[in-house]
């Protein structure tokens, strides 16, 4: 991995962990709210930041910061497919 490419999942990882300090205790996010967050573009580049978004939410499901959830319930961090949501652990 790159210096670059740390950068970028550490702003992720701020960047999940930012969001979800702004919203309400029980409130959750889309990796997408995170890649949003940290591309700097107009267009769609975004999205090119998605898996590294679910990755970053998996490190931090890992130190025990936040869950990964699908609907609505805890999914462990390598057993998900599909759309996901990030909240606080808790």
């Amino acid at each position: 991995m790159t210096g670059t490419g740390r950068q970028t999942e550490r702003r992720l990882e701020r960047a999940i962990l930012e969001l979800l300090e702004k919203r309400g205790p029980t409130a959750s996010i889309c990796p997408s709210d995170a890649a949003r967050a940290v591309y700097k573009g107009d267009d769609d580049g975004w999205r090119a930041l998605m898996e590294p978004a679910r990755s970053a939410a998996r490190r931090l499901v890992t130190s025990g910061e936040v869950e990964i959830t699908q609907g609505g319930r805890p999914v462990e961090p390598t057993d998900f497919k599909g759309p996901i949501r990030i909240r606080r652990a808790g």
